[in-house]
């Protein structure tokens, strides 16, 4: 199904208005800002691989989530 195109002033009025202007958007290429993700390798020594994945069980989360969430833990508040 081809979208139907319309121009940028059109597309605000229709925001402003309240409008669903989901129609409007290729969600397939849509990206956040900031959020890209870039692959990163970090080594461990081995005691802290067995207490994350230790935490990461505890939690039913994966290692990578818990690395991830506890580094963004501490770089929002520095």
């Amino acid at each position: 199904m081809k979208k139907k195109s319309i121009t940028a002033k059109e597309f605000d009025s229709l925001f402003d208005q309240g409008k669903d202007v989901t129609e409007h958007l290729d969600l397939n290429s849509a990206r956040r800002h900031g959020l890209e993700t870039r692959r990163v390798s970090v080594d461990f020594p081995q005691w802290m691989i067995h207490r994350l994945d230790q935490e990461a069980t505890r939690l039913g989360v994966t290692r990578q989530s818990i690395i991830k969430f506890w580094i963004s833990e501490k770089l929002s508040s520095a």
